[in-house]
């Protein structure tokens, strides 16, 4: 199979051919003639497969081929992407693929002066990048008009559900036409966002080229358990023995990340940090930076974790495990694209234990185990397994009370192995508000 049995005009399969592209993945093979179909979709797949193109081929095809030519203000089809990063790197797909036809592309996101943005949308765009933050800023100061919207993607909703986005996706969502097609292309998809998909997507076609939430095979993956105050220095020890010369690094939090590359920076290290609280133009060239190897270690959290696209990464490593088990699954998958392979090591302590028993539960495999000499860890991490169940480890029985001196009674309390970690509350994915929108009839296009 080639790109031009698929249907794709000329002009694009130009830009494939200059981009090196040879052969669908199964998402493109699936999904492009689907979205050329006019179709509603759903699909699923694995990270680093192809999805962008999958909706962004047919997507620019239709618009070269198909209804008037955009009037100020306007926008033809829109994209919505949960981060900065990401609507920075879809747009530059889009970009690249739209190279020989006259479209005209743009992404709009938070972070940085809305005034240039408001300026370029003056003149219409055919197709739109947002974050659902600014595009509201836009629509709400007139800025931008949805009448001519003929598409609508959703990429990563899931993702915009976790970071809050629900009610600015049910707002976006009553803007729009209810003429429309709808595209959701996403890695992993919840309970959460199939409910969505069934209140904005009309008898959509469901594709899922790969099982549900299975991580990548091309990722070799395994942990390290270590005390919670020995990560630093075991990370730092694991780097020097495996000689690593580009990793990304995954942290739970914004302290975290400047923690560490804090930490890294005065051993003499080159590393980097990006997460929400730092300046967009900061956090681009960060970014840039670790893409052309100048910095050794980026250091960031989950804004990262979504379609960042690192060609050859070779390795992941996670810092600290992910509160949302998904997520787990879209940071290895920053290694391991496109049929390469790559390593995830993830560093376990033992108050991280219900998080690792969900994201083994999730991807349905137990992960291999490895002590390190010299960082055996003293709390002991439990096992686990792919059924999500904890082992623990039996207790002592107590020992008796002791009488002391004097007459009275001293309490010594309860006497626990060292090795001995009480159990924590189970772990449960965060409650998502799932946005709740108007699904009277729509009219279908002709």
């Amino acid at each position: 199979m080639t790109f031009a049995t698929l249907g794709l005009i000329e002009p694009l399969l130009r830009s494939l051919e200059t981009l090196g592209y040879q052969t669908p993945t199964p998402v493109q093979a699936q999904a492009i003639p689907a979205v050329l179909a006019g179709r509603d979709l759903m699909a699923a797949a694995q990270t680093g497969t192809g999805k962008t193109a999958g909706f962004a081929l047919p997507l620019l095809q239709l618009l070269a081929m198909e209804g008037p030519k955009v009037t100020a203000n306007s926008v033809r089809a829109l994209i919505l992407v949960p981060t900065r990063e990401l609507a920075e790197q879809v747009h530059e797909a889009v970009r690249q693929y739209a190279e020989n036809l006259p479209l005209r592309t743009y992404a709009v996101y938070g972070g940085v002066s809305i005034n240039p943005q408001m300026m370029k949308l003056r003149s219409g765009v055919d197709l739109l990048v947002a974050t659902p933050g600014r595009l509201l800023d836009l629509f709400r100061q007139n800025a931008l008009k949805f009448n001519q919207l003929q598409t609508l993607v959703l990429d990563e909703a899931d993702r915009m559900l976790d970071l809050g986005f629900s009610e600015e996706l049910a707002n976006i969502y009553r803007a729009l036409p209810k003429k429309r097609q709808t595209l959701l292309f996403s890695a992993t998809f919840s309970d959460d966002i199939r409910l969505l998909a069934g209140q904005m997507l009309n008898d959509p076609l469901s594709i899922e080229v790969s099982p549900r939430n299975v991580a990548a095979n091309t990722v070799k993956q395994w942990i390290v358990t270590v005390d919670k105050k020995r990560k630093p220095e075991l990370f730092v020890h694991l780097m020097r023995k495996g000689k690593w010369k580009q990793v990304l690094v995954f942290a739970k939090t914004r302290n975290g990340v400047d923690a560490l590359v804090e930490k890294l920076q005065g051993l003499g290290i080159n590393a980097d940090g990006i997460h929400g609280d730092k300046p967009q133009a900061t956090r681009q060239r960060a970014l840039d930076r670790f893409k052309a190897s100048e910095v050794q270690i980026l250091v960031a959290t989950d804004v990262a974790a979504r379609g960042l696209d690192i060609e050859d990464l070779p390795l992941v490593v996670n810092f600290d495990l992910p509160i949302v088990a998904e997520d787990y699954i879209h940071r290895i998958g920053r290694t391991g694209r496109a049929g390469s392979t790559g390593e995830a090591i993830s560093l376990v302590c033992a108050d991280e234990v219900n998080l690792l028993s969900a994201i083994e539960m999730l991807t349905r495999q137990t992960l291999k185990r490895q002590n390190e000499p010299d960082f055996e860890p003293e709390h002991r991490v439990p096992d686990t397994d792919a059924s999500g169940q904890v082992v623990k480890k039996p207790k002592k029985p107590k020992k008796p009370k002791a009488s002391g001196g004097g007459g009275g009674k001293r309490n010594l309390g309860k006497w626990v192995d060292s090795g001995e970690v009480a159990p924590a509350e189970p772990s449960t994915k965060p409650v998502r508000k799932v946005p709740v929108f108007n699904t009277g009839p729509r009219k279908r296009k002709p």
